[in-house]
């Protein structure tokens, strides 16, 4: 009996937050927000596994077409807003989801998606 349930965190961050990380004037308050974030997440034990993302110009995307391989340099769609890195937690219920996507620091000027994480197929 499973008592906790898993939920992915996609952060997404505007191209000016990116921009952040590697500007010198900039890169501490960000990075110190985030550190404030994960840390805060490590210290209740509920990180299943998480990962920052490379910029949106450094993305490649590929559809298949009429049986033929398209691939495109970038991001799969120009929008305001892009995947910067997720988390798996595994937390109690949505509601606990939820209020740790809220402390994450670009739910301030973006957004954070929560989704379930599906469990494993039954096997026949």
């Amino acid at each position: 009996w499973n008592l906790t349930m898993q939920y992915m965190l996609m952060l997404n961050e505007p191209e000016s937050e990116f921009a952040k990380r590697n500007d010198p004037a900039a890169a501490g308050a960000y990075w110190g927000g985030w550190n404030a974030f994960i840390g805060a997440m490590a210290q209740a034990g509920i990180i299943v596994k998480g990962d920052g993302l490379m910029g949106p110009a450094t993305a490649t995307t590929v559809r298949v077409r009429d049986g033929k391989r398209l691939v495109q340099d970038g991001p799969f769609a120009d929008t305001k807003e892009q995947l910067g890195g997720y988390f798996v937690i595994e937390v109690p219920d949505l509601d606990a989801a939820l209020d740790w996507a809220a402390r994450a620091p670009c739910a301030q000027m973006a957004s954070v998606e929560v989704r379930p994480v599906m469990p494993p197929p039954m096997q026949a």
